[in-house]
């Protein structure tokens, strides 16, 4: 299993959010969060003169799934959250552990399964809403 940390800029959260439920992501958080990378903020300029603002809004996904499906995740987010500027963010992958469901106490990959996700889809032979035959 895989934690995806990604921190994109607040305006692509629908089309990230949309991008990963089509391929099956049905579980994930966000969190707001402040920072910045190489660029070290923005200057911005006002009526008593210019200003360097230096912690930028973002949106942080954590998202726990199967190491088979990393790949495609983090191609879908790449693509939902580009706009080929600098400050679009970054992605992290983790290693994880143990995932434990609080509620039934199932562990490892049956807590981290749901109905129509992007395991079922895969079992299933369905990507994006399509079957699709066996590889």
């Amino acid at each position: 299993m895989k934690k995806i940390e990604a921190i994109i800029r607040e305006e692509k959260l629908n089309d990230v959010k949309e991008a990963l439920k089509k391929i099956g992501i049905v579980g994930m958080n966000i969190s707001e969060v402040r920072g910045h990378g190489r660029q070290g903020g923005i200057v911005l300029e006002g009526r008593v003169g210019t200003y360097q603002v230096d912690m930028l809004p973002r949106l942080q996904f954590n998202i726990v799934l199967s190491d088979h499906n990393v790949e495609k995740t983090v191609a879908t987010i790449c693509d939902a959250a580009g706009s080929g500027k600098p400050g679009d963010g970054l992605i992290f992958v983790y290693p994880v552990e143990n995932v434990i469901r609080i509620r039934t106490g199932e562990r490892g990959r049956a807590a981290l399964t749901y109905p129509d996700d992007i395991d079922a889809r895969r079992e299933a032979g369905i990507v994006a809403g399509v079957l699709q035959p066996e590889p």
